[in-house]
């Protein structure tokens, strides 16, 4: 049964986390929770009811500065100093930390975000403690090479350096697992970073700030900055003491984020957007192919860069799977995060609700709606969309082409494999991709020719910290997770040594 609100307030209160002890967060420089120059708050809701959860100080470029400074001290003092593998001890007493009050932060997660907490929990917890566990392994494994030259009176080598003060900018649909994505890698190489998390989920974030601050990192290694894009992100991008920027989220604001850090000249990496095909082919598993139709769409409401969005199935099979998508789709429990057995939470604002509804509402007169198209009965008080399935849309479409970000899936038939490969690089986007057959060589052939950063054969979203991730196209540069981030953290200096005696 899904509780009212009055009986969802009260099962929040009786979970409430420490954390929300009615005080205003502030930003975290210095290792400390400081005010910022200018005061500006940003009310902290819970999407599942929009009720209040806390308030959190909003940084200014004054602010940044502030940030930056604290971060330069620490790079070219203390932090300087520590060893390589010092560095890896606290990132891996960061994840003990992150188990140990894994709980807490889960439902921090939960009633900022609105995921059901049994995802935050079982998942986004368990990525962020293996991906910081994952680099505090790699911090003395990033070393460089000797290499031989024609000239036999040279030794050369290379070293692999920090770049130096980097910064970090998350979105709002993973806070904590994003967030570890930016720093484990960034601090492993013997950077300092400054991160700002999203306006809409500070919270879960600045709980981390606490930890980081009790696994032992010095002051300036890590600072938190709460604010809005179009204020403390522009202020971070274009500012001349950050030397990179590592950006999560849409594609217009990565877009607006290359632009920024063009005027200094700052490394950049981006993972944008996406517009996934997920394929089926006829010869596929279809209890496998089943369930991969349903969570690669609908797993965390949609709101995945990587989600398979676009469901291309082979004609003669298209309309079972479409029944069978219906069906499951309709039968997913929708409500809020906190409830053991809800399937579909929360949408994260009330603002980016109406905007998928916007592209429901466009799919209604582009294609034929078969499940969902709207608010979820019985939930008005909440941001909560019905699981939506969409149909007989030409291949033009907006609802094709656009990201909507939430529980929203439009499935395509192919004819054949060109056809299918058309469609699914027709799109401006190259995330990810799933394919679903049992022929093997075909599933390596389809791999190939897809666009994409990541390509899933017969599974769908796995993920993994030794796994890099992020795309090509208009989905972004660079990577997060594995050794591939750890050079997009790291500079390259060649040494020249002159072994000739002389005369």
């Amino acid at each position: 049964m899904t509780l009212t609100p009055a009986q969802n307030q009260a099962q929040k209160s009786l979970q409430k986390p420490a954390f929300l002890d009615g005080t205003v967060k502030g930003l975290f420089i210095d290792n400390e929770f400081v005010e910022p120059r200018e005061h500006a708050l940003i009310d902290a809701l819970d999407p599942a009811d929009n009720s209040l959860l806390a308030q959190v100080h909003a940084a200014g470029p004054a602010d940044v500065d502030r940030a930056v400074a604290s971060a330069r001290a620490a790079l070219e003092g203390p932090w300087s100093r520590v060893s390589a593998a010092e560095r890896g001890r606290l990132l891996w007493r960061l994840a003990d930390l992150v188990e140990e009050h894994a709980d807490e932060l889960a439902l921090l997660e939960t009633l900022n975000n609105g995921k059901p907490l049994r995802l935050a929990r079982g998942d986004d917890l368990p990525e962020t403690a293996n991906v910081f566990r994952y680099f505090a392994g790699f911090a003395t494994k990033n070393g460089g090479q000797t290499i031989d030259v024609a000239d036999v009176d040279a030794h050369v080598y290379t070293l692999h350096e920090p770049i130096g003060v980097t910064a970090g900018i998350i979105p709002w649909n993973y806070p904590l697992a994003l967030a570890a994505w930016k720093l484990a890698p960034a601090l492993a190489a013997g950077n300092v970073m400054i991160l700002k998390p999203a306006e809409q989920t500070p919270l879960s974030i600045l709980r981390l700030a606490e930890l980081v601050r009790e696994a032992g990192f010095p002051p300036g290694v890590v600072s938190i900055l709460n604010g809005y894009g179009h204020v403390a992100g522009e202020a971070i991008t274009q500012h001349p003491g950050i030397d990179k920027v590592a950006f999560t989220g849409e594609m217009s604001t990565g877009q607006r984020v290359a632009v920024a850090a063009s005027g200094t000249l700052k490394r950049v990496t981006l993972e944008l957007g996406g517009k996934s095909p997920n394929v089926v082919f006829a010869d596929a598993d279809p209890e496998q192919l089943r369930a991969g139709a349903l969570w690669g769409i609908f797993y965390n409401m949609g709101q995945d860069c990587s989600a398979g969005s676009r469901l291309l199935v082979e004609a003669s099979i298209y309309d079972d799977v479409v029944a069978n998508l219906v069906e499951d789709a309709a039968a997913l429990k929708v409500g809020p995060g906190i409830e053991a057995d809800t399937d579909i939470g929360a949408l994260v604002s009330a603002g980016h609700t109406e905007r998928v509804l916007g592209y429901l509402e466009l799919a209604a007169h582009e294609g034929s709606v078969q499940a969902g198209g709207g608010r979820a009965a019985g939930l008005e008080h909440g941001n909560f969309v019905a699981p939506t399935v969409i149909t007989g849309t030409p291949e033009d479409a907006r609802v094709v082409h656009e990201e909507i970000f939430g529980p929203a899936v439009v499935v395509l038939p192919f004819r054949d494999e060109d056809d299918l490969v058309a469609q699914a690089n027709g799109t401006a986007f190259g995330l990810a991709a799933g394919i679903w057959t049992r022929d093997v060589g075909r599933a390596h052939q389809v791999a190939r020719r897809l666009r994409a950063g990541t390509v899933w054969v017969n599974t769908y979203g796995d993920a993994d910290a030794a796994v890099p991730f992020g795309g090509t196209r208009m989905s972004g540069y660079g990577r997060d997770k594995g050794a591939y981030a750890m050079a997009e953290y790291s500079q390259v200096k060649a040494v020249w040594v002159n072994t000739a005696r002389p005369a």
